[in-house]
């Protein structure tokens, strides 16, 4: 069954109480799993800790101050990590930091519009993305796997092997080896005294790898499949055991299902099986299709049954009932409405009622875990330089782009001055300056891992012509991201890959404008499923309402 559970970090590991949601008890963790939460919490992988640490079991005289906060949408608070170097969890937090006088958590996700990261006086402090949620990001999908909200991983190895090497632990372009040494050499040297290693008997980490000990616990004796010789194995090959651990740790990150695979843990889930309404895709059915079934099959219930029993299940990590109510039904009626046509049409748009959006969130997962363009890339840079700036922004060609790498695409090891110029938030004293999304990844050489896959999924948006090229094929990559999941929206606020919306009902009312500047023309690039949806303001608060009842207890 999968693993929904959230870790208490004090001076050891241990699990967190259960709660009166009603979300089915983990499993124990396996000793891969649970040696890879070890590894996404360890902190001393960083750059500041290689260079600071007297040596790999001493502790910092100073920690990084970049982890003395956690930065928010309002008031800081203080980092969980405060006094150590930068790991994982800091960017990707559980219940390290409920909400003030709430128990509210993170599904890996951590409060801040753009994540700060070590200070190397390169101008880079922040993270250019709000900081994505890990639960049911490497759940299994039709389509190609993608990490990061540009596509930049096509694996959770790939993923963890980037982050610990590169900008995000304080690492330059041009210091990967260096990097990959210094964790080599942490998980040579590391003698069990730090507290993570309590659970296993404070057994370092090349006794636990290699697992052949008579006294490892078999709680903690790995498969053979993840053990490695530690004295014999190479700086790369001991990057790739730990990515491979921290993966399958990441890999049990999903949200509450029950023995048949579907999902349990929210209100919405709840109104399904009370209505007995068919709750996933039917083998070999899209995300659309199951959407459009379900959508028939509720129109033909005459009096759905909510769900309204306060006091039997209860939220214990939100601030709101544990209902499906008639607000939560009219916004799902919101949701899984499409228009006649690709555009709404004028009386569609009159009477409103029209999301369209299981064009791109299609249940049970709320996402097609593909790429478009919404629009908050143009009304971020708009906001700040005024409407029509993002329209008139001069952005490169594929011939341009590849003449000059570095004037354009972010640092790199390959272009090592690299500007990043598309890579950046906008600012007003900086007009080019702007996040481009996934144009940053596709036929950029500098990142060859997931091009086979980033060309194949472009080369199946709308309208691409056959045999087309990257001069062709580039253009349709600005300003498109990754579609997150809709599950848990209210452990994982502010929202969007800018974090410019607070709040669920603002998300949800960006839609009306970017609607309208597709219809209109006026969004660049813009995914054409916006067109379709006809919303009105009165829309809001009900799908707001339906978005609010996929929140579940995540621990």
């Amino acid at each position: 069954m999968p693993r929904a559970i959230a870790l208490c970090v004090v001076a050891v590991l241990t699990v967190a109480a259960g709660c009166n949601a009603p979300t089915p008890e983990p499993p124990e963790d396996p000793p891969e799993v649970a040696l890879g939460e070890r590894l996404f919490l360890e902190t001393r992988f960083a750059q500041f800790f290689a260079v600071r640490a007297a040596g790999v079991n001493d502790p910092l005289a100073t920690g990084d101050p970049v982890m003395d906060i956690l930065e928010t949408t309002g008031v800081p608070r203080p980092g969980p990590f405060a006094g150590k170097s930068m790991n994982c969890r800091q960017c990707h937090l559980v219940d390290e930091s409920p909400e003030p006088a709430t128990t509210g958590l993170r599904t890996y996700a951590d409060f801040a519009r753009r994540s700060p990261i070590p200070d190397r006086g390169d101008g880079h402090n922040r993270t250019p993305r709000n900081s994505p949620g890990l639960v049911n990001a490497n759940v299994k999908r039709g389509v190609p796997l993608f990490l990061h909200f540009d596509g930049q991983f096509a694996s959770a190895a790939d993923l963890v092997e980037g982050t610990l090497t590169g900008r995000n632990f304080g690492w330059l372009p041009n210091e990967e080896a260096t990097a990959r040494a210094h964790i080599a050499r942490v998980m040579r040297e590391d003698d069990g005294s730090d507290p993570l290693a309590r659970p296993c008997r404070g057994l370092p980490y090349a006794t636990l790898l290699r697992g052949i000990a008579a006294e490892i616990p078999t709680a903690c004796r790995l498969p053979e499949g993840y053990r490695i010789d530690v004295a014999a194995a190479t700086d790369g090959d001991l990057l790739h055991a730990v990515a491979g651990l921290v993966s399958a740790y990441m890999e049990t990150l999903t949200f509450a299902r029950d023995a048949g695979d579907g999902y349990v843990g929210s209100p919405y889930d709840r109104f399904l099986i009370l209505n007995g309404l068919p709750r996933q895709p039917e083998p070999g059915e899209g995300g659309i299709a199951y959407a459009r079934r379900l959508r028939v099959a509720l129109e033909a219930l005459t009096a759905p049954k909510l769900v309204d029993n306060p006091g039997v299940l209860m939220f214990a990590h939100h601030a709101q009932d544990f209902v499906f109510g008639p607000a939560a039904l009219a916004g799902l009626r919101i949701f899984l409405a499409e228009p006649a046509a690709a555009t709404a049409s004028a009386s569609e748009l009159a009477r409103g009622g029209i999301g369209n959006c299981i064009a791109c969130h299609a249940p049970p997962e709320f996402t097609d875990f593909g790429f478009h363009n919404n629009g908050v890339a143009q009304a971020e840079y708009d906001g700040v330089h005024g409407p029509g700036a993002f329209a008139a922004l001069a952005i490169p060609t594929a011939a341009q782009r590849r003449s000059d790498p570095e004037s354009f695409l972010p640092a790199s090891a390959l272009h090592p001055a690299g500007t990043g110029v598309f890579l950046e938030p906008p600012e007003r004293d900086r007009p080019g300056q702007v996040d481009l999304g996934l144009w940053n990844v596709f036929a950029n050489d500098a990142l060859p891992t997931p091009q086979a896959t980033v060309q194949e999924v472009v080369r199946g948006f709308d309208g691409i012509p056959v045999g087309a090229g990257a001069q062709d094929l580039l253009p349709r990559t600005v300003a498109v991201f990754k579609t997150s999941t809709l599950r848990d929206l209210g452990q994982s606020a502010p929202y969007f890959h800018n974090g410019i919306a607070d709040t669920v009902a603002d998300a949800v009312r960006h839609y009306l404008a970017a609607s309208g500047a597709a219809r209109a023309g006026t969004l660049r690039n813009g995914a054409s499923a916006l067109a379709g949806m006809a919303l009105r303001e009165g829309d809001v608060a009900d799908l707001a309402s339906f978005l609010r009842a996929l929140n579940e207890d995540y621990e």
